[in-house]
């Protein structure tokens, strides 16, 4: 497990900067009954901070939790120091879920991550009680895995994450990313399906960068463009893990000068497709800040269709 001081200590030049939820490839889980880890969470690298009041949370410090969330993020009027952070919140039928939604609608919560779902009902009795605010269904059992079509298409999901350590302990699967296949694979058809944003992944636990970074890749594999993580310590590496590699941006880019080389007109059945994947990379690599610089020259190229999250 990660020691929590050192982990929690941002360097200075390690200072967070919030992106997209659309594209966002790290979410970071911070304990809401901890309201000292919310300033060094938002010094780190994560690209959405998530203040989790649910599965971190004991019964006895849930409301604790809760007045700490509400402190942080602040007004609807964005003078909070936490303005715009994500909560994770408790699951609908809980003692906690209203109350946790009528805290959170005075506040500038940017959105909110929903914990157990495993129905459309548990989305759009959210969304009706947080109006216009992006929801992130938690899908973590199997009963929820049965219905994650309609649960994508139900108003008010904004995109689908998957909750791996609670749906293995509802079916007993094991970690190997062989036995998850079929459970990452639907996460990815339904988003797809239901034209939201590719699926956020499920956290790694432990310390081990290797670990971490062979489950990042497994994620990229599935198609899953964001993952949660556990520790600042981690985000980091999924971002990295998650965004185009130089190997990549600099195939997109020489695609381009070839294809402009040869005038820019479609030259066989294979250039759309290339050129929608070369788009999609660059302006990827834009989005997250890759090596800016380098694309002072770049050939001028058709916008990216609208579905970015994926390349």
């Amino acid at each position: 497990m990660y020691d929590e001081k050192t982990t929690y200590d941002a360097e200075p030049t390690d200072v967070g900067s919030r992106i997209d939820p659309v594209l966002a490839r790290s979410w970071l889980l911070v304990n809401g009954a901890h309201y000292a880890k919310f300033e060094p969470a938002s010094r780190s690298r994560a690209d959405i901070v998530v203040l989790d009041i649910e599965d971190a949370v004991a019964p006895k410090d849930k409301v604790t939790a809760r007045d700490n969330v509400v402190r942080w993020i602040g007004p609807k009027d964005g003078s909070g120091p936490g303005a715009g952070d994500w909560v994770r919140i408790n699951g609908f039928g809980t003692p906690w879920w209203a109350d946790d939604l009528a805290a959170l609608a005075e506040t500038a919560v940017g959105g909110v991550m929903l914990a157990m779902v495993e129905s459309v009902d548990h989305v759009t009795e959210t969304a009706n009680r947080l109006p216009g605010l992006p929801i992130v269904a938690l899908v973590e059992t199997a009963r929820g895995l049965e219905r994650i079509s309609e649960i994508a298409s139900a108003k008010g999901t904004f995109r689908l994450a998957f909750g791996i350590g609670d749906f293995r302990r509802d079916t007993g699967f094991g970690d190997d990313p062989l036995t998850l296949a079929y459970a990452r694979s639907r996460f990815t058809i339904a988003a797809k399906a239901a034209h939201l944003p590719s699926a956020i992944d499920g956290p790694t636990v432990g310390s081990s960068a290797l670990k971490l970074s062979e489950a990042t890749a497994v994620s990229a594999q599935f198609g899953m463009t964001g993952k949660i993580c556990l520790t600042p310590a981690q985000c980091a590496p999924v971002n990295e893990g998650l965004s185009p590699s130089q190997d990549e941006i600099t195939w997109a880019k020489e695609f381009f000068a070839e294809f402009e080389h040869d005038g820019g007109e479609i030259r066989n059945g294979s250039d759309l497709p290339r050129i929608a994947r070369a788009t999609k990379i660059l302006d990827l690599a834009r989005a997250y800040g890759i090596a800016e610089s380098e694309f002072d020259d770049d050939p001028v190229h058709a916008p990216a269709p609208s579905d970015t999250h994926h390349y």
